[in-house]
């Protein structure tokens, strides 16, 4: 009796043993970067930055000084080709910001613009009615715009990465792709219809990333200068963040295309190709902080890593 009791026992320890799950092997340490951000930036050669294109390049005028917008056409061409008749026919000229809602967004339009009888007319070109634009196929963005996919994992999408400069999310399953609402980001707003948005009225991600209008709004491009100029105006007193009196908002001088504006006014800037070596090496040195930082989280999100821009030389 006792043998078969010390059997039973010897034959459960063993298939404990067996079927104790083994502890995870720890991942090598990642090294840290010997470059900082501004040393690797210093470093990169010429063919890593790209010019602004003229024909998709918004500047806005405000008396605090100058916004400039880059559209992404291959995500909105609709929107984009009519944000263009739009600039292009003065439609923003003297018109305003509305709205500023705190850790939100800043948007800008006509403020009479759901009142028939007193809304600025579109000009030549534009259209009042677009469909929309929430996503575009996968298979596009990896052919055609050099995809970079992260390898961090993401909470809003399976896949994420950078194309063309812009921040992307992705669902192989879906065969969708689309623009992140990330900080900086413009959408075109929209109201309960979903085809109900033209451009005429758009808004700049001025807080924490909202990432869940992703797929809801069309997206058609990001502030790359003068950011602070909308984040930083007064919050609106009115339901979300709307001024209730005119004299609070603030005054839109003009909104021109970059291809109508002068070369001598042109802003000389230069953009960091997303698909450059540069680019990886930046993301690495996010990743795997060092020098000040006595922890290194060894991860990045989509939303915390923005493209670069610098003065052309």
């Amino acid at each position: 009796m006792k043998q078969t009791l010390l059997a039973l026992l010897l034959t459960a320890a063993l298939g404990s043993a067996v079927a104790a799950p083994k502890s995870p092997a720890k991942p090598a340490a990642a090294p840290l970067p010997k470059k900082t951000a501004q040393e690797i930036l210093a470093a990169s050669p010429a063919s890593d930055w790209r010019a602004l294109s003229p024909d998709n390049t918004l500047l806005m005028d405000l008396a605090s000084g100058q916004v400039v917008i880059e559209l992404a056409p291959r995500f909105a061409p609709a929107h984009v080709a009519n944000i263009r008749a739009l600039a292009r026919g003065g439609y923003w000229d003297g018109l305003a910001i509305l709205r500023v809602q705190d850790n939100f967004v800043t948007q800008w339009g006509d403020a009479d613009g759901e009142d028939a009888a007193k809304a600025r007319p579109l000009p030549a070109g534009a259209s009042a009615q677009l469909p929309a634009e929430f996503s575009v196929p996968i298979d596009r963005i990896g052919r055609e715009a050099g995809f970079a996919k992260l390898p961090d994992a993401d909470g809003w999408a399976p896949r994420t990465g950078f194309a063309e400069g812009f921040p992307v999310a992705a669902d192989p399953k879906t065969g969708k792709a689309w623009l992140a609402h990330c900080y900086g980001m413009v959408g075109a707003g929209r109201g309960d219809a979903v085809d109900s948005s033209n451009g005429t009225e758009l808004y700049a991600v001025i807080g924490h990333a909202p990432r869940g209008l992703d797929l809801n709004i069309t997206v058609v491009g990001r502030v790359i200068k003068g950011i602070e100029l909308l984040s930083a105006l007064p919050r609106g007193t009115a339901a979300m963040g709307f001024y209730d009196k005119p004299e609070q908002r603030t005054g839109i001088q003009r909104i021109r295309l970059l291809a109508d504006v002068p070369a001598a006014e042109r802003p000389a800037l230069q953009v960091l190709r997303t698909d450059s070596a540069t680019w990886a090496q930046l993301l690495d040195a996010r990743r795997f902080r060092s020098g000040w930082f006595v922890h290194s989280a060894g991860r990045i999100d989509l939303c915390g890593a923005s493209v670069p821009t610098r003065p052309a030389p």
